[in-house]
């Protein structure tokens, strides 16, 4: 796969602003603790800050990608990112902490229209059945950084403050826009009478594409279940370490460490099979999981327990994911990638903010365990949803691809 510029370059550019937005992230979520006392309401804002901008730009986001030339989208938006982080900086240095929200919020946005760009380059330029061979590489990479972020973000938060870590973000964006010119020019012709529809008419074809289409519309209704499920629980970790297993703060980085370890081997055993499972397979199979080892999460005050069902639901979690995105690239034309995953991410997104919004709230009026027990069933009713799409086959699918033309 790496004889591929593309995908040599985009996997090289994504490295680079993972390991950004986990420094930038942790930084923010240690000053915003400190600050406010591990208030669990200012934590889930920061998660909202986070995702609630994919609920609201995916979609433009994405039928934008479908007009514009994937690569100096992406270029600038890492360019836009990097400048965001030091105006911020400067508000930082005058003004107050919530400040910092702004530039998770404006970074957000700016990723609705790049990440569809990327994944329409992989549409056009890699092999189709290399598609699930990339998402797993893809998965994997996240997974690394899910292992090495925390340490990286808590280290130079503690050793150097909020400043040197978003001063660290913004040169990693800088370099991400650097690599990313090492995209082959080969999109502009292709891309010369794209302009030629109206933006208003072209979302709306999208929205007609992804109804039209009975796995992505399926796909559609999972993913709003599971966002909800997702985002109860999302903010919540770090009460997970503080309440229910009696460690500091710091302890949350252990946790995530052995999800993200697990996620690696997970994401490196699936690249090697990725093309002798069906996708729909491997995303019910995480689901199944998930909701095992949310349950017992939320229930478990035992420490190796709970670092045991990390790893658990971290071996499958690339299921989730590997599985999600190969269906939408495997069942969606190029010309609509960028409207496909701007269609559905908001679904998920939506779901997922709005879950994140109540959480805190649940957990105040009832308790850690109840919150993880009810994002538990939701994804076992996600997982359900789904049963439906394991008897097709992958012919069967691909003709369901064309059932929207």
């Amino acid at each position: 796969m790496f004889k591929n510029p593309y995908i040599r370059t985009i996997i090289a550019s994504n490295a680079l602003l993972n390991l950004g937005i986990w420094v930038r992230n942790f930084a923010i979520l240690l000053y915003v603790t400190d600050l406010t006392h591990n208030d669990p309401v200012y934590v889930s804002l920061i998660s909202v800050a986070e995702f609630m901008p994919i609920f609201l730009f995916a979609i433009i986001g994405g039928t934008f990608a479908d007009r514009w030339r994937p690569k100096r989208t992406m270029i600038s938006c890492d360019l836009l990112s990097a400048a965001s982080i030091f105006i911020v900086l400067l508000a930082l240095w005058y003004g107050s902490w919530q400040v910092l929200l702004l530039s998770t919020f404006f970074s957000a946005i700016l990723s609705q229209f790049s990440q569809p760009s990327a994944m329409k380059l992989f549409k056009q330029h890699v092999a189709p059945e290399q598609l699930q061979g990339v998402m797993a590489l893809f998965q994997s990479l996240m997974a690394l950084f899910v292992v090495i972020g925390p340490v990286i973000g808590t280290f130079i938060y503690q050793h150097f403050g909020i400043f040197v870590s978003l001063s660290v973000t913004g040169v990693i964006f800088l370099l991400s826009a650097l690599v990313l010119t090492g995209i082959p020019q080969d999109e502009q012709k292709q891309q010369a009478d794209q302009n030629t529809t109206y933006f208003i008419e072209e979302l709306k074809e999208g929205m007609r594409y992804v109804w039209a289409n009975r796995t992505l519309r399926t796909l559609g209704g999972a993913f709003t279940v599971i966002g909800l499920a997702v985002g109860l629980i999302q903010p919540l970790m770090l009460f997970v370490a503080l309440e229910n297993l009696g460690q500091n703060k710091e302890f949350l980085q252990w946790l995530l460490m052995a999800n993200g370890a697990a996620m690696l081997i997970g994401g490196s055993v699936i690249m090697s099979v990725a093309k002798k499972v069906q996708p729909q397979m491997l995303l019910v199979a995480g689901l199944l999981v998930s909701t095992l080892a949310t349950f017992g999460i939320g229930w478990s005050h035992s420490i190796v327990l709970t670092l045991g069902l990390q790893v658990f639901s971290g071996l499958f979690y690339p299921c989730i994911q590997i599985g999600i995105n190969t269906m939408m690239m495997k069942n969606a034309e190029a010309a609509f990638i960028g409207r496909v995953g701007g269609a559905l991410s908001p679904l998920f997104m939506g779901m997922m903010v709005v879950g994140m919004s109540i959480g805190g709230t649940l957990k105040h009026s009832s308790s850690l365990f109840i919150v993880f027990a009810v994002s538990a069933g939701l994804f076992l009713v996600g997982a359900m949803l789904l049963v439906p799409l394991l008897r097709d086959t992958p012919p069967a699918q691909a003709a369901v691809a064309g059932e929207s033309e």
